[in-house]
């Protein structure tokens, strides 16, 4: 049976020191990716070529910090999370094999079986994010389920999830009664916007 063993978390990455080795278009990329997501995130780029857009980005946030010489081993003293992201294989092999036994967890560019992790694509309206994977197999198909995804959920998802929130904070009632109503709440509306969609069409 063919099954997607990897499990889904949403990091707190603006509580983690993030370590990104390599400054060319694959590092510029991942900085892009890790920004995206968590804006406030800190980034320590080491790098002995740095590309322009990784300086230009590097000079817009000042929540990033760029050092341009070789990776040594002691940059990884005060790493959370790691992002290796060079054109140097060997490099990355020797960097992963000191990860591990530091118990720090990484993302190898274009390498599935050196990485702890891997980036999904990323849907995101305002609160709502989803993430989503094929096992590394396909990204043509998770960019394109990102798309559809993007296209068919409304622009007004961050307001019901506002609301909701705010709902819940005011219910007095146990737990169980809580889901129980917010689920059935939920439930009418995504009810409502499919007859919507109907009638349109």
């Amino acid at each position: 049976m063919n099954h997607n063993n990897l499990y889904p978390i949403f990091l707190k990455l603006h509580q983690l020191n993030i370590l990104l080795v390599g400054a060319g278009k694959v590092g510029a990329e991942k900085l892009h990716s890790i920004l995206n997501n968590s804006p406030e995130s800190r980034v320590t780029i080491i790098g002995d070529k740095i590309s322009d857009e990784v300086g230009r980005i590097a000079v817009q946030n000042w929540n990033v910090r760029l050092t341009q010489r070789k990776f040594q081993f002691s940059d990884l003293n005060h790493a959370d999370i790691v992002f290796l992201a060079t054109n140097d294989h060997q490099l990355h092999k020797s960097i992963v094999k000191e990860l591990r036994g530091r118990k720090i967890l990484v993302n190898v560019a274009d390498t599935p079986e050196l990485c702890d992790f891997y980036l999904g694509s990323i849907v995101q309206k305002g609160h709502l994010k989803i993430g989503i994977s094929t096992d590394g197999r396909s990204p043509t198909v998770a960019k394109r389920l990102r798309e559809y995804l993007e296209d068919i959920i409304p622009d007004q998802i961050n307001r019901l999830i506002s609301n909701l929130n705010g709902i819940r904070n005011n219910l007095k009632i146990e737990f169980d009664e809580k889901v129980k109503l917010l689920n059935e709440y939920t439930q009418s509306l995504l009810i409502e916007k499919h007859n919507e969609q109907y009638r349109k069409n």
